[in-house]
């Protein structure tokens, strides 16, 4: 008799792949992925200008104006995440409140944002001198551009609510655009520290009227009043979320400056930043989850499924990073700090493990938020102090360290996990209750 061929493995492998590029989920994913990266390297490219037109020393300036704009940009962090939810909440709902959020969160924020200003007016030229400056102009264009980073937030807050990844993709992407566009053309024109920084106030400023021309559609609508009450206790979860998380991809890079030789010190601080580019790359994978959550728990849909294929796609990107740093650590090694940084090779792939367990750890802590659970705070809390208990207690070398950190991210992973697997089946649109509805 003729053999038989087999067919339906290929036809079904075909149907799945074919579901995978009309999913939703996914198209979401891949369009906030883009503008991330872009992001990403605008960032590297921004630095890279900077540091080869200006010289170490003068750039070193310049990447103390950064740190220090990138630390007064986490209230916009949680101010991105807050008015996500309660966008998310508002129009699940089918609340018209989308134009009064705006405008009132506009006037809300305009308030720390002078005061930065004023404070920073006033403190600038002390700072100047501390630094070693030349001027307090860079320093007066920190303050405008960390007042204005808190009004830019609000846009990009309400557009990921309202799940427009593709505005949201190329707010995000065109910001670091401009950035490096602007900041090449001022320092080539001889601006120095004052035309690195104005790069970067020039890009937010742009982005600010790309966000509100992305809403347009809304300042035509009645401004129902909405209550911006409800937003502040859910803005002390997001913030113990947010802070959490970064407490645990920074002080690692600190406890093991202090325990570790100025070379395995900086071996490490290297190690830090290669391990959260498999974090960033992933990031918007979290961005596409925290509306749709919110959505599904508001329309009594599940959001098991959410969570769950997002996790796929999240650890799908990660793999393919991780097969890189498995396959040429050296090359990752080589290009993004040179030869003197090629005792960091053989740990590469273990930081790119620490990445990706960070990257499910924020994806875990961003459904909590999105449903408004609690419970993960004193977990997410007690896996920041065993991180540093564990790298005070065993430091001897990088390797160690290391460890330390998988280990610490990797229990907290689990911890995560258990309570996921039992809170699911109790969440309901009650859940949300603390975003009223538009009054």
């Amino acid at each position: 008799m003729p053999r038989t061929v087999q067919t339906g493995a290929p036809r079904g492998l075909g149907q799945r792949l074919a579901q995978i590029r009309e999913s939703r989920l996914v198209r979401q994913n891949l369009t906030l992925f883009a503008g991330g990266l872009v992001a990403g390297i605008g960032g590297f490219v921004y630095h890279a200008i900077a540091g080869r037109v200006l010289g170490p020393t003068t750039y070193g300036q310049v990447a103390f104006l950064i740190a220090v704009y990138s630390v007064g940009t986490a209230p916009a962090l949680i101010l991105v995440v807050v008015l996500a939810r309660y966008t998310a909440t508002l129009i699940a709902r089918g609340d018209a409140g989308v134009r009064s959020l705006m405008t009132r969160t506009i006037r809300l924020v305009a308030i720390p944002g002078l005061a930065a200003v004023l404070v920073t007016t006033l403190i600038a030229r002390r700072v100047a001198e501390f630094e070693h400056l030349g001027s307090a102009l860079p320093v007066l264009i920190l303050g405008f551009s960390i007042a204005l980073i808190w009004q830019v937030a609000i846009p990009r807050g309400i557009l990921q609510g309202l799940q427009r990844f593709t505005s949201l993709s190329l707010n995000l992407g065109l910001e670091l655009v401009i950035r490096t566009t602007v900041v090449f053309g001022l320092l080539t024109a001889g601006y120095a520290v004052s035309g690195a920084m104005a790069a970067v106030f020039m890009g937010l400023a742009f982005c600010f009227g790309l966000g509100l021309f992305s809403l347009r559609d809304h300042f035509g609508k009645s401004a129902t009043r909405v209550p911006l009450r409800a937003m502040f206790g859910f803005s002390l979860t997001a913030a113990a979320g947010i802070i959490g998380i970064q407490v645990l991809y920074n002080q690692d890079v600190i406890l093991a400056e202090h325990y570790l030789s100025g070379h395995a010190g900086g071996i490490y601080g290297g190690l830090n930043k290669i391990g959260t580019i498999l974090f960033f790359l992933t990031l918007s994978v979290s961005q596409v989850l925290f509306p749709r959550v919110v959505e599904a728990v508001a329309k009594e849909e599940h959001p098991g499924r959410i969570l769950a294929q997002s996790a796929g796609i999240l650890v799908a990107l990660g793999a393919a990073a991780l097969l890189v740093f498995a396959v040429v650590p050296g090359l990752v090694v080589g290009i993004l700090f040179g030869p003197q940084f090629r005792d960091a090779t053989p740990y590469v792939l273990p930081v790119g493990v620490i990445g990706l367990a960070l990257s499910l750890d924020n994806l875990l802590v961003q459904f909590f938020m999105a449903v408004h659970d609690r419970t993960f705070v004193p977990i997410l809390a007690a896996a920041c102090i065993a991180e540093a208990a564990l790298i005070v207690l065993f430091h001897a070398g990088v390797g160690q360290i290391v460890g330390d950190v998988l280990a610490a991210l990797l229990a907290l992973l689990v911890l995560l996990s258990i309570r996921c697997y039992l809170l699911l089946p109790h969440l309901h649109a009650e859940s949300l209750g603390d975003a009223p509805v538009a009054v």
